[in-house]
């Protein structure tokens, strides 16, 4: 178990070291590092994957105060630096893609490559906000009930097999942890108009279930990065497709890093 202080957090990250190009990997909303484990198994020890618990989530020391995934991307290249690692493949999961793509507008000589997975360029749909809210709102006052659960499971990670220890991780975490990290969440700012400035190559994976991000948005997302070598349709996955499909995922998330190595 390993901690970074960076940037006022206690930053939990996992790294499996050797001389492989590095590969960073962040996660989706509700979820950490663990999400991973599939890619992890697949990746190491040809590739030096580090995966991180991000603020509000997992183990890392969290000091509740209001942040954006422009902050959150500062924390990822953050433990870059702290790790000693010039440059890396920078890979995330919806909320993990957010951070990812801001970091290589931040910094785009330490990013290498991106993989984006589930993830978009835009704001919040404004249609869903209010529901998105009450779930929020419902959670900060009575906690992560089995309704809420389910309900929040379906939209983040699409196969019930999982929901169980996802949700006890869920009842483990301070209720008040969803207020700053649903807020990013929700108000996050649209860098759509940005994605012109990233050049280096990037490839997209996408659940054709997702109902959190439809897949046309991932489409577009490709369309607009000119280094995107393309989408990859995860068949019959929702939102957290690496998770749920890695027979989907790994092998062409393997032959990309290979390019780019």
């Amino acid at each position: 178990m390993s901690y970074a202080d960076i940037n006022g957090q206690q930053i939990r990250f996992e790294d499996s070291g050797g001389s492989g190009q590095a590969v960073m990997l962040s996660h989706g909303f509700l979820m950490d590092h663990e999400m991973f484990a599939p890619q992890l198994e697949a990746l190491a020890p040809e590739f030096r994957v580090i995966t991180w618990d991000e603020r509000g989530f997992g183990e890392t020391q969290f000091d509740g105060q209001p942040f954006t995934y422009w902050d959150s991307a500062r924390d990822c290249l953050g433990l870059l630096d702290y790790l000693d690692i010039d440059r890396a493949v920078l890979g995330g999961m919806s909320q993990g893609g957010f951070l990812s793509l801001r970091a290589a507008l931040l910094a785009p000589e330490r990013v290498r490559a991106l993989v984006l997975i589930d993830t978009d360029s835009g704001p919040e749909d404004p249609d869903r906000l209010p529901a998105y809210r009450q779930m929020q709102q419902t959670w900060l006052e009575v906690g992560p009930v089995d309704e809420l659960t389910q309900t929040v499971a379906n939209l983040i990670i699409g196969d019930p097999v999982l929901y169980p220890q996802w949700i006890a991780k869920w009842r483990t975490l301070p209720r008040e942890n969803l207020r700053a990290p649903g807020d990013c969440l929700f108000d996050r700012d649209d860098v759509t108009d940005r994605l012109g400035e990233i050049t280096c190559p990037s490839i997209v994976f996408h659940g054709t279930a997702d109902v959190s991000i439809e897949i046309d948005k991932a489409e577009a997302l490709c369309r607009a990065l000119s280094g995107c070598t393309g989408v990859v349709r995860v068949e019959g996955a929702g939102h957290a497709s690496n998770l749920t499909h890695p027979e989907q995922v790994n092998e062409p998330l393997l032959e990309f890093l290979r390019s780019v190595n």
